[in-house]
């Protein structure tokens, strides 16, 4: 499944390179981006609350999703950021999505998706993207360095995602300073919260960590918190949710 999801987004960035000019043309007479890593610091745990339609690992969770209403809902509960996957052919986002709710809520809001150019940097910019998700596990160090300075050229931050202890190093050690460990693993899709648990010992205090993935409840969210991140990601559990906001509340208000 990973390879599909990668080869569909090299197919995308191909016709991203092509335009490489348009959108830095574009970024830069975007609005300035909001501060993610600022919004991710402040006292308790920060929440970033997904808009997602559906995944290879559950299928549909929300064809009809309104992203615009549930982001609403997301900030009103007190979410710090909100995260689109805009992934067309598996999670069956748009960069229209992001676009949508960047102009709808006040919060930061990440690009959910499979980078896989430099180019793709400037098109999250474009669209309005204050970070996008740079991934370890489909990206060479080289690579991953290159995302780094191109987000920093664009304005907008790179949280570099890892799913094992050896990924979480090779991100630190290219100078990721936002880092996302994910509990689900990539090849079976199945999540376990011991993973960012055993991550976390391997983070340094300078590096504003997220834990991603299998937190559905307040009580998974206080593992989180315990194991020491400065926030979560949630994505299936609040869109399922029939209060979005509250349980948001609820997320963050756990210790």
């Amino acid at each position: 499944m990973l390879s599909k999801i990668l080869a569909s987004a090299d197919r995308r960035a191909i016709a991203t390179d092509a335009a490489i000019d348009q959108y830095r043309e574009l970024a830069r007479g975007a609005s300035p981006a909001r501060d993610f890593t600022k919004a991710l610091t402040s006292e308790g745990l920060s929440i970033i609350a997904e808009i997602k339609r559906r995944s290879p690992s559950v299928g549909d969770i929300s064809t009809d999703l309104d992203p615009v209403r549930q982001a609403v809902a997301y900030e009103a509960g007190g979410a710090s950021a909100i995260s689109v996957l805009t992934e067309p052919d598996f999670f069956g986002g748009s960069l229209d999505d992001l676009r949508a709710v960047r102009d709808a809520v006040s919060v930061p809001v990440l690009r959910k998706d499979f980078t896989r150019s430099t180019s793709q940097i400037w098109e999250a910019r474009a669209a309005g993207a204050d970070a996008v998700l740079v991934i370890v596990a489909a990206l060479s160090d080289a690579a991953i360095g290159a995302m780094l300075d191109t987000a920093q050229e664009a304005g907008l931050t790179a949280v570099v995602e890892a799913h094992t202890i050896e990924e979480l190093h090779r991100a630190i050690e290219v100078g990721a300073s936002v880092v996302g460990v994910n509990n689900r693993d990539l090849h079976t899709f199945e999540t376990d919260l011991a993973v960012a648990e055993e991550a976390a010992d391997h983070l340094h205090g300078d590096v504003v960590s997220i834990a991603e993935s299998g937190v559905s409840t307040t009580s998974s969210a206080a593992r989180m918190a315990r194991a020491g991140y400065d926030a979560i990601l949630v994505g299936e559990a609040l869109v399922r949710a029939p209060d979005p906001a509250a349980m948001v509340e609820a997320l963050r208000s756990v210790r």
